[in-house]
């Protein structure tokens, strides 16, 4: 079967996912910029969280224009992902209404590593379905950037429990890492 279905389903549920995001912002009482205050916490998680959406959307894009076929094991791989990322609206409106509290901040990595994961595994799989039939070329094993991605999102989780800036900070570095996408998978293209 080919990626089509696959594709506009997914790109389906990402447009859901943001939709639901942006619907958990509150409109202050007072048409006032001071009223705004209260509401940074929320805006920074949305907009965090949108980058992170952003970049999934954008390699997963990349991914499956390399990927010529799907079989069940790449369904079941990519629902996986699906899952994962679309509890980011629960733990992004959690964070941002809590104020970065050190059980949200900590479940916001969590949920964040393991979508890394997630994405890991379906690449995983597409280059099993694929074999030796097609130019899809992305690396087995673990690169440099995703090792430093792991390692900054278990150090987010432990920090939210110390200081919120930091464990915030290690997310960001992570998504700036990830803003350009993989290059493995954009030089097949």
């Amino acid at each position: 079967m080919t990626t089509n279905r696959l594709e506009a389903f997914s790109d389906a549920v990402l447009a859901i996912i943001i939709t639901i995001m942006v619907l958990e912002f509150k409109v202050p009482e007072e048409p006032t910029f001071e009223a705004l205050k209260p509401l940074l916490s929320v805006f920074i998680s949305y907009l965090v969280s949108f980058v992170y959406l952003a970049i999934y959307w954008n390699n997963h894009h990349h991914l499956f224009q390399v990927s010529e076929k799907v079989n069940g094991n790449v369904l079941w791989a990519n629902l996986h992902l699906l899952f994962w990322l679309s509890l980011i609206p629960f733990t992004t409106s959690w964070m941002g209404e809590h104020h970065f509290g050190a059980a949200p901040m900590s479940l916001y990595g969590f949920v964040l590593l393991m979508c890394a994961f997630a994405f890991t595994v379906l690449q995983n799989v597409i280059v099993r379905a694929h074999k030796y039939d097609c130019a899809l070329k992305i690396k087995k094993g673990t690169s440099i950037k995703e090792l430093v991605s792991i390692t900054l999102y278990i150090a987010g989780i432990v920090f939210s429990f110390y200081n919120h800036v930091i464990a915030m900070l290690c997310y960001i570095i992570v998504a700036v890492l990830w803003v350009v996408p993989d290059k493995q998978i954009e030089k097949t293209d």
